[in-house]
């Protein structure tokens, strides 16, 4: 699923999938089910598209924020293992 800023930041469930991809400017926001990752930038301009692009990062991180907070048994840290390279199956 790939969605961009206004009409998916609030839509974006952090930690439930392993297939969203949320773009907020040139910041791309991936989801998994042990952590999200931020990649690129984004630029907030100092104009109505730099506060809409400020508004959806704050609600991404305010959803996030609101995920790890309800969840009781947050661990203190998780081992992220590094990606591992498989044959193509097609080739």
């Amino acid at each position: 699923m790939t969605t961009t800023h206004a009409e998916s930041a609030a839509a974006f469930e952090p930690y439930a999938n392993e297939s969203a991809v949320l773009r907020i400017g040139h910041l791309e926001i991936e989801n998994r089910v042990d952590r999200v990752s931020l990649t690129g930038d984004v630029v907030l301009t100092r104009d109505q598209l730099g506060l809409a692009l400020a508004k959806d990062l704050q609600a991404l991180l305010a959803s996030v924020i609101q995920t790890l907070e309800s969840d009781k048994a947050l661990p203190e840290a998780i081992e992220v293992l590094a990606a591992k390279t498989v044959k193509n199956p097609f080739a």
